[in-house]
């Protein structure tokens, strides 16, 4: 008998391969000042606690403004969103390239984190609306991919850029943000026109529907746990472990470069997990990967702060990043399982996004105080039981994959 032809998979629609690129610029971008701010900020003469601060304020502003973001994604849709966020950014960017003080350099950056959740909420809500449900997990990578690529290579571009003076990278920074929105309200003009006449007509994934789907319960505590670990301690600390901790080891590249390499090689282990494994998630389900990832990354991240030497550093970043990895593109698609194809789910993902940056906020402030009072083995190792706490409540949360594209909420 004839094999049967193997069944292909749609393209990625164009409109979100625009989004991708542009996630891309602003991942590179990121990358370039996220080994450096900490740095930046110590600069200024203030304690790990207030260093840790910098970045906590991000973080605040971002879950204050998220339930604002939601409801201008709902109201304005996603795209002019997105732009505005990211102009936002940009100009905290530049701001913060010449603050004259600790406290003008905090205001920035809160500033910012409004312009972020801007950018984010509205991405995620346009990525779980417009994704086909059977290349969901296919698209959720190809997003990740290209903010991690960018990722990797933006901390070596910082790292480098440093030559040129301290406020430099922050400035490259600023240039890039403007340079996609430049893209994303060029080349998404079509969507959005066309958008604008059936907004008022789509379908919305209220927060109440969500919240009955134990997939997205679940997906909230391991995002707070997620939050709290890369985007939060991961940010703050490692930077400043590495660049103190190693000082005068005679390590191949100094302390302050190897907060760079360490944020790099992290966002390696997430490029090759994401490579390897986000679209097996279409086939084999979203849960599985989430759990393996997050007691990979728990490992990894607990026992960081008892690295003897660099090149330890390295490796256990480079295992935290894989198990990042298969976490992030599998829970961005059982966040769009929840919401459903071609519904409006702007509450749903900013509760999300909102979770997500509480962890990003109380994180680094918690772990900065245990440092200052008991070292930083005590601070990875809360780290990690955090991460566990996360694979445990997927542990208990079934499936969201389903193939015949109906919201989960439905099925439950």
């Amino acid at each position: 008998m004839p094999e049967k032809p193997a069944v292909q998979s749609p393209p990625i629609p164009n409109e979100l391969r625009v989004l991708i690129v542009a996630a891309f610029v602003v991942a590179i971008g990121f990358g370039i000042v996220a080994p450096i701010l900490p740095q930046y900020a110590a600069d200024f003469g203030v304690s790990a606690f207030a260093v840790s601060a910098v970045v906590s304020a991000f973080g605040l502003f971002r879950l204050v403004f998220a339930p604002a973001s939601g409801r201008l994604t709902q109201a304005l849709g996603e795209t002019p969103v997105y732009v505005v966020g990211l102009l936002i950014v940009a100009a905290s960017m530049i701001a913060t390239a010449f603050a004259p003080t600790y406290e003008l350099l905090l205001a920035f950056r809160a500033v910012g984190g409004i312009g972020s959740t801007f950018f984010t909420v509205s991405a995620m809500t346009f990525l779980a609306r417009k994704s086909p449900p059977s290349i969901r997990g296919k698209i959720s990578g190809a997003y990740a991919s290209a903010f991690l690529i960018g990722n990797v290579a933006g901390p070596l571009v910082g790292s480098g850029l440093l030559v040129f003076g301290p406020h430099v990278p922050f400035l490259v920074y600023g240039g890039a943000l403007v340079i996609a929105a430049l893209i994303v309200f060029v080349m998404l003009r079509g969507s959005r026109l066309e958008d604008r006449g059936r907004r008022d007509a789509r379908e919305r994934a209220t927060l109440k529907e969500a919240w009955s789907v134990p997939g997205y319960r679940a997906a909230l505590t391991a995002g707070f746990a997620n939050g709290w670990a890369t985007f939060g301690l991961r940010n703050s600390l490692v930077p400043l472990f590495a660049a103190t901790a190693f000082a005068g080891s005679g390590f191949v590249i100094d302390s302050s470069q190897l907060a760079g390499v360490a944020l790099a090689t992290f966002a390696a282990g997430n490029v090759a997990a994401v490579l390897l494994f986000s679209r097996r998630t279409d086939r084999f389900g979203r849960r599985p990967p989430i759990i393996l990832g997050l007691v990979i990354t728990a490992c990894a991240t607990g026992v960081l702060g008892l690295a003897p030497e660099p090149w330890v550093l390295l490796a256990l970043s480079l295992v935290a990043g894989v198990g990042t990895g298969l976490v992030n593109p599998a829970q961005q698609a059982a966040i769009a399982d929840v919401v459903g194809e071609g519904r409006n789910g702007g509450p749903v993902v900013s509760t999300f996004q909102m979770t997500q940056d509480f962890g990003a906020i109380i994180g680094p402030l918690l772990a900065g105080l245990i440092v200052d009072h008991f070292g930083y083995a005590w601070a990875f190792g809360l780290t990690g039981v955090i991460l566990m706490v996360g694979a445990l409540a997927w542990t208990r949360a079934p499936e969201t994959l389903d193939h015949s594209g109906r919201p989960a909420a439905a099925r439950t």
